[in-house]
């Protein structure tokens, strides 16, 4: 889970650099990004089904296999645009055919090893495993931005790797990975599931696990619950509006950084590298340290984690200097890190115990579709005018604020 979740997240952080350098558009970068998560988004509950009749072991391989292909080719086709074989056009159009797989199958791996952790634990076992499980997913999202900057290799003989490194570093570590999992995880084919695992949100940059998908495989499902029902819908807007603007914002600094600091695309990753760990710091100082300090209810949390996210996306996008953009960004990640769970929690409050795995199951899909359209979105608003997606999004986060003040009610006694 962690190599899945580091290794799509690595090639994230270095793909606005990548994209520099090779003359493609901006939008093109954020096409990457969109087509993988949206077929992640479809996928990803398919396979979940699919591994209670053909096995876990089976979509274990299935998704790590695919992870180390999409990978492979990826690195395959940056290096031959990066060499001068191909146009960077044509390099990039190749790249983004290599996410279709990743998105594709890598989806496949998660929902898998949530059913098999879950069914070699006991019932009082189960929500801290697959909750370190979820850790290890979310904690894959922060390291990989944060090694990539280490991972450019120079020329192998008379090939230059360089920006494409993490693409074949990590795919050497999906093929180890591959022959570990073939070895030593036993094949259940044929044996009866007993549990089911649920889809995992997109791993992305900025889109730390929140529990919903721990929940959503736990949890019954006697009650389907839509998006649109009264008790939750008001929570899921909130979490879809706020998502977008984390998605806008995460996916664009890249890009903000090269052009802010002047910097050519190569010498970008390091200081993108420290923008995104103090933002992914944040994150997890605020829902590892500070919400459990606080103990604010989830309507709270959101309110706070509003304020927090308008201030820090707007000053991002007017911060002239290195130090000035990271603590910003860092401001704007501390106020997602309140949302996020904020979001999560008052969707689970605001209904009874029959609909918990069904409304996990809808966080789930709306943490994974912010990722869709809003970096494209965000990219696109960035070639208007580079302060735009920043501002644009502290607007809708302050608009989101006013909105959750009159909308929002905890229901706590019906979940008990």
């Amino acid at each position: 889970m962690l190599t899945i979740a580091a290794g799509n997240t690595a090639l994230q952080s270095v793909l606005p650099a990548l994209g520099r350098s090779l003359g493609v558009m901006d939008s093109a970068v954020a096409a990457a990004f969109s087509v993988s998560a949206l077929l992640w988004v479809i996928a990803a509950p398919y396979w979940a089904d699919r591994s209670d009749r053909q096995g876990r072991r089976a979509m274990v391989l299935l998704g790590v296999g695919g992870f180390t292909v999409s990978l492979s080719l990826c690195g395959l086709f940056l290096a031959a645009g990066i060499n001068g074989w191909i146009g960077g056009t044509a390099a990039f159009g190749l790249f983004i055919l290599g996410r279709l797989i990743y998105g594709t199958f890598g989806s496949a791996a998660p929902p898998a090893v949530q059913a098999m952790v879950a069914g070699n634990t006991t019932r009082e076992e189960r929500t801290r495993a697959l909750t370190l499980l979820a850790s290890a997913f979310g904690l894959g999202t922060i390291l990989g931005p944060a090694i990539a900057p280490y991972l450019i290799l120079g020329d192998i003989g008379r090939v230059r790797v360089g920006l494409a490194g993490p693409a074949f570093i990590f795919a050497a570590f999906g093929l180890l990975m591959f022959f570990t999992v073939r070895r030593m995880l036993e094949d259940d084919r044929g044996i009866a599931p007993g549990v089911h695992g649920a889809a995992t949100a997109y791993p992305s940059i900025g889109g730390q696990a929140t529990g919903a998908s721990v929940r959503a495989a736990t949890e019954p499902h006697g009650e389907e619950v839509k998006f649109t029902d009264p008790r939750i819908r008001g929570w899921m807007i909130a979490g879809l509006v706020a998502g977008h603007a984390q998605a806008m914002t995460g996916q664009t600094i890249g890009f903000l950084v090269i052009d802010r600091l002047h910097l050519p695309p190569a010498q970008a990753l390091e200081p993108t590298g420290i923008v995104l760990m103090m933002g992914a710091g944040s994150s997890l100082l605020a829902q590892w340290g500070l919400i459990p300090l606080l103990n604010l209810a989830p309507r709270a949390l959101l309110l706070v984690g509003l304020v927090l996210a308008a201030a820090g996306t707007a000053l991002t996008g007017v911060a002239p200097s290195l130090y000035s953009i990271a603590m910003a960004y860092a401001l704007a990640s501390l106020g997602f890190g309140f949302i996020r769970p904020g979001f999560t929690a008052g969707s689970s409050l605001a209904v009874g115990p029959d609909a918990q795995g069904s409304v996990a199951g809808k966080v789930t899909s709306v943490n994974g579709a912010s990722f869709i359209l809003g970096p494209s979105i965000g990219v696109g608003l960035y070639e208007l005018s580079h302060p735009v997606p920043y501002l644009v999004a502290g607007a809708a986060c302050l608009l989101l604020l006013v909105y959750c003040w009159r909308a929002l009610v905890e229901r706590p006694v019906e979940a008990e």
